[in-house]
């Protein structure tokens, strides 16, 4: 049995000498030591393992054991392989070699190849060129020429290219479509220079300035063994042309480029993470909707400059104390046409139509299915170009080319700072869209086979959705650490929240963090020690169980100050798992169904997520801590430090908390029953030590009409309405392939007319979801900032006791000792009643002190809560049902 096939890459060259060959690489019947080993090379491509004598070969030796200690460390999930050196005289050769085709051949003793596979060359191309590379900019880098002014020098690093030109149009038009945009004419050809650290460049003149580009590599390419020539946009590219045919040579320190709400203010004051309450937002889904928004502004990047509903609704949010807003991504993406005469939408009067004859109805959604590749719309987990922003969000085609579109998103950061509102970017650098040669690959186009995270076949590993990056790899570690940088020094954002960030290691968001912490408003214009860090530490596919290197996952990033989404408090909470197939089988803590158990997770995650935060656990009786606290077989509590914690309830990710809601209540569950579930949830959120995070309109009861996964459900069932006429539900069955098998469930919900808010209901929701942002803003005790703090000054006196029950949490924040973090109060407490009935709850140790509901709460949007007494002789704290009541001690 042979191994003869060049279309698989299943051994891997990791250093100059060094090419480690996996034992399931070895055919049946042969044994690693009896065949003799070689490096074939094929300059130009076409290498044919059965030419035996015509191969240009490296001889090979075998050595005894396994890798090398350094190298095992660095490929963990390569350590058992077999270690085959190349002789020290054949070492000067590799550079060049890796210009052509190259594969491990294996010849038994009759010289026959028994095996022949092609080499995966990210590590060897690392050992070769990543130290000397890291001191060269890459992309397009500006700097004074020969008469003062800034000139261009382009910068690509593509090692294993054989030759690398510049082509560089003349301009484009003024104005027109999308094809007038693109340029126009034949472009010049101008050789790059090769440099000895695998970088390629070309320096410029001025009058480059504006001009679109692309860069033309020859070299072998993988998919088809044979040399050819390649166009491709640059990877660094900071501004492209509309639909990002080509890049664009945009000087982002041009004034032009720097417009006045931008430049002149200032970032809001820099909080800790802790005291952030952050609201997570989609760029279209903030106007689109708004009838108070000039039409040519709604759903772009300069809605806000408009006093629509959404500037005014975020003034509201801003005022009571929200801190921050998460854009969902706005770098360049894939998924959504950027010119706008180009788009095609579903008819939303049609769809307005077939909505008011049968909510529930499948039509809905299959129009908007049929336009799903072509409308508006997107999420935008779909990376083209990280470094430029997405050209979709601009007002028009025009506003797409160039720095223009540089522009207009740097209007909309200075528009939420004028509001007083800090800005995180939603980041992917797990994934790109596509690879290999593919119009929308970048990466793989430049070098291939490098940027990707192959798997032992040597195939794009795919278990983030799409074509996983490898960020251990040193250039696309140093894409991720520059583009931060980049977006946050030209376009002073306030922070990151990182898509899928087990997939990274803890090495790379610590690079992210040193880098940014380097920069310095005297050199930079910024405080990159500022700037929040947060995001996915989910640990699976392919990098699981720190397989490749130690992930960015939960319980891992202890003492770095960077923050993951805490599911075991959205669980608790909502109850179930948002993967579960019925969502009716699993009921949490604001969703009628709290258990003891619920009742212990939701107590870490008040606390913080400590792991060391103890306790008398409510389901047991006994000591806890939050490490000892049951998630699944895994600790509830992980955190070192609070700020490592965003807690949580719905994000865009599954549906909506009001669809949450509607999918686990009764289907008779009164509306006013409804409106207070939603309200205690989000008080579980914003009253918790952690960081506080809303999906943008779980304070009006946004639904989705039930969508689980509504990233290209188009903006019919993304609606957001803030005049607050319409929440979105009964909109018609979400779209098929993520929510076919509920919707015999669903669609009794959907034409359930009494499940449909009123547009004083989605108020009352707003003012007091307003409320509990007063409350964190007024409070300090909800925010102490340090496990030290926590654990010190916050317990929880009543679970665990004779007087605790599962659907009642209270948390004590005592203020009495010498270091005082309030000057008004000695001391808070914290009552969340989940019961559908009004509670006489004993808190132990209180007797004979003063307690009263926090003014925000006596003079809030809620009159339920103005119920909520104290009884100073017993200690006995009476709350309303299904109420969050916070309650200070007065100095």
């Amino acid at each position: 049995m042979r191994h003869v096939d060049l279309r698989f890459a299943r051994a891997h060259w990791l250093t100059r000498d060094l090419v480690a060959l996996p034992a399931t690489a070895v055919p049946q019947g042969f044994e690693v030591d009896e065949l003799t080993w070689t490096v074939g090379v094929a300059p130009e491509g076409g290498l044919d393992p059965a030419a035996a004598g015509e191969v240009d070969a490296l001889p090979l030796a075998l050595a005894d054991g396994a890798l090398p200690h350094p190298v095992a460390d660095r490929h963990p999930h390569l350590a058992a392989c077999h270690p085959l050196h190349l002789a020290e005289a054949d070492v000067p050769r590799v550079a060049e070699l890796l210009t052509g085709q190259v594969a491990l051949l294996g010849r038994d003793a009759l010289g026959e190849v028994v095996v022949a596979t092609s080499l995966q060359v990210p590590g060897v191309l690392d050992d070769l060129y990543a130290a000397a590379a890291s001191a060269r900019p890459l992309g397009a880098s500006w700097s004074p020429g020969p008469d003062g002014e800034r000139v261009p020098t382009v910068t690509v690093w593509a090692p294993t290219a054989q030759q690398v030109s510049l082509l560089l149009w003349e301009g484009v038009p003024e104005d027109g479509s999308r094809h007038a945009w693109a340029p126009a004419g034949t472009p010049r050809s101008l050789p790059m220079t090769r440099h000895d650290d695998g970088c390629w460049s070309v320096t410029g003149s001025r009058a480059w300035t504006d001009r679109c580009y692309q860069l033309e590599l020859l070299h072998v390419i993988p998919r088809t063994g044979r040399r050819g020539t390649v166009r491709s946009t640059d990877p660094w590219s900071v501004a492209l042309t509309v639909d990002s045919t080509h890049s664009v040579l945009v000087d982002l320190e041009d004034a032009r480029w720097s417009p006045a709400v931008w430049r002149d203010t200032p970032a809001p004051a820099p909080v800790r993470a802790v005291d952030q309450s952050i609201y997570e937002a989609h760029v279209r889904d903030l106007s689109r909707d708004d009838p108070s928004c000039p039409e040519p502004l709604r759903g772009s990047y300069l809605a806000l400059s408009a006093d629509g509903a959404a500037r005014r609704h975020l003034a509201a949010l801003a005022g009571a104390g929200l801190t921050t807003v998460h854009l969902l991504p706005v770098f360049d993406l894939t998924s959504v046409e950027e010119d706008p005469a180009l788009q095609e939408e579903a008819d939303p009067a049609v769809l307005a139509r077939l909505s008011s004859q049968d909510p529930a109805g499948m039509q809905q959604q299959a129009m908007v299915r049929a336009h799903a590749t072509r409308d508006a719309f997107n999420w935008g987990y779909d990376p083209w170009h990280f470094m430029a922003p997405e050209g979709s969000y601009a007002t028009n085609a025009g506003a797409a080319h160039g720095g223009r579109r540089v522009e207009q998103c740097r209007m909309l950061v200075g528009e939420l700072h004028r509001l007083g509102l800090r800005v995180v970017l939603d980041q992917v650098y797990n994934h790109t869209t596509d690879s290999g040669m593919h119009r929308s690959s970048v990466l793989d186009r430049v070098v291939p086979g490098y940027y990707h995270r192959l798997d032992g076949e040597g195939r794009v590993e795919t278990s983030t959705c799409c074509q996983n990056l490898a960020t251990e790899h040193a250039l696309a570690h140093r894409l991720m650490v520059e583009s931060c940088v980049l977006w946050v020094r030209h376009y002073r954002v306030d922070g990151f929240r990182f898509d899928l960030m087990g997939h990274h290691g803890v090495a790379d968001l610590e690079a992210v963090r040193s880098a940014l912490d380097a920069l310095t408003p005297e050199a930079d214009g910024v405080d990159g020690r500022a700037v929040t860090l947060y995001g996915e530490g989910w640990d699976f596919g392919e990098v699981a169980g720190n397989a490749r290197f130690v992930q960015a996952v939960q319980g891992q990033l202890g003492g770095t100050g960077i923050g993951t989404f805490n599911d075991r408090l959205r669980d608790a909470v909502r109850g179930g798992s948002v993967h579960d197939e019925d969502p009716r089988t699993g009921l949490g803590f604001a969703t009628g169904g709290a258990s003891a158990r619920h009742t212990d997770q939701l107590q870490v995650g008040l606390a913080g997520g400590l792991r060391d935060i103890a306790f008398r656990s409510q389901e047991t009786g006994r000591p806890v801590t939050g490490a000892t606290v049951s998630y699944g077989g895994s600790p509830t509590g992980y955190a070192d430090e609070p700020d490592e914690v965003v807690n949580y309830v719905d994000a865009h990710d599954n549906e909506t908390l009001w669809d949450t809601l509607l999918l686990k209540l009764p289907q008779d569950t009164p509306m006013t029953e409804r409106l207070r579930r939603n309200t205690l949830a989000l008080a579980t959120v914003t009253l918790s030590q952690g960081i506080s995070f809303w999906h943008a309109g779980a304070e009006v009861l946004r639904s989705k009409s039930l969508d689980r996964n509504s990233y290209a459900s188009g903006d019919w069932f993304n609606h957001l309405d803030y005049t607050l006429q319409d929440n979105g539900f009964g909109r018609g069955l979400p779209p098929g392939p993520d929510n076919g098998p509920r919707w015999s469930l669903m669609a009794p919900l959907l034409s359930d007319p009494a499940l449909r808010p009123s547009t004083a209901d989605m108020a009352h929701a707003r003012d007091c979801a307003l409320d509990l942002l007063r409350l964190r803003r007024d409070l300090p005790l909800l925010r102490l900032g340090s496990r030290e703090r926590i654990l010190r000054q916050l317990s929880f006196p009543v679970s665990g006791t004779e007087h605790g029950r599962p659907d009642v949490v209270v948390m004590l924040v005592d203020d009495t000792g010498t270091e005082v973090v309030d000057d008004r109060r000695s001391g808070l407490l914290l009552v969340l009643n989940g019961s559908k009935l009004p509670v006489a709850q004993t808190v132990p140790g209180l007797s004979g002190q003063a307690w009263a509901l926090a003014q925000v709460q006596r003079e809030g949007a809620d009159e339920v809560v103005r119920a909520t007494a104290w009884d100073e002789a017993a200690g006995v704290v009476r709350v309303p049902a299904l109420t969050a009541a916070v309650l200070e001690r007065l100095r």
